[in-house]
């Protein structure tokens, strides 16, 4: 069955087309909902609430741009909204130390795990958390990014920057301690 006849029978209601889109699809939307939850029980409850929108809005989905893509949109609104309803609010503001080694992007996400990646990402503090998660994997522009979060252009851009450097500073942190840590199992 392609995706597009999924949609179709899901369309129709069909309770086994439905259960076989979430099945394909959970896994990837789950990764998308971590991201911006709090806590594993938060990220199913937006996974949950997301694809009560996905199956609600079905019909709205017009083919332009991928279908996963299209899900992806949806769970990140609903863990914003999800965090709204609860009235949450973060203001998140500290100095931070710039790191003594300059390391690039490319080379942290390179020796980082998927799992050990988001473990690093869910330890910021939510606002550096939310715009680094939109910007860097999302792909969504500060403009844009300033509009979902009510702040600035100019507050995403900040905290992007403050997320990179915080993300820089534990890997290094962890890096270094793994390290020692096999000095010590080798002597």
């Amino acid at each position: 069955m392609t995706e597009t006849d999924l949609i179709q029978a899901c369309l129709q209601k069909s309770r086994q087309a439905q259960y076989k889109l979430y099945e394909t699809y959970a896994a990837a939307m789950m990764d998308v909902c971590k991201r911006y939850a709090r806590c594993r029980c938060d990220a199913e409850d937006i996974l949950q609430e997301g694809f009560i929108k996905v199956f609600r809005y079905l019909a709205d989905f017009r083919n332009q741009g991928s279908f996963e893509g299209w899900m992806r949109r949806i769970m990140v609104t609903t863990a914003f909204n999800y965090y709204k309803k609860k009235r949450i609010v973060s203001n998140e503001t500290e100095l931070l130390k710039i790191p003594d080694a300059e390391v690039s992007e490319q080379e942290v996400i390179a020796k980082l795990l998927h799992d050990e990646l988001l473990s690093i990402i869910s330890e910021l503090p939510n606002g550096y958390r939310n715009v680094f998660s939109l910007n860097t994997v999302e792909g969504y522009s500060h403009k844009e990014i300033g509009q979902m979060l009510n702040i600035s252009e100019n507050t995403s851009k900040s905290q992007l920057t403050r997320a990179r450097i915080r993300l820089q500073e534990k890997v290094i942190r962890r890096h270094a301690t793994a390290d020692a840590f096999g000095m010590l199992q080798s002597a």
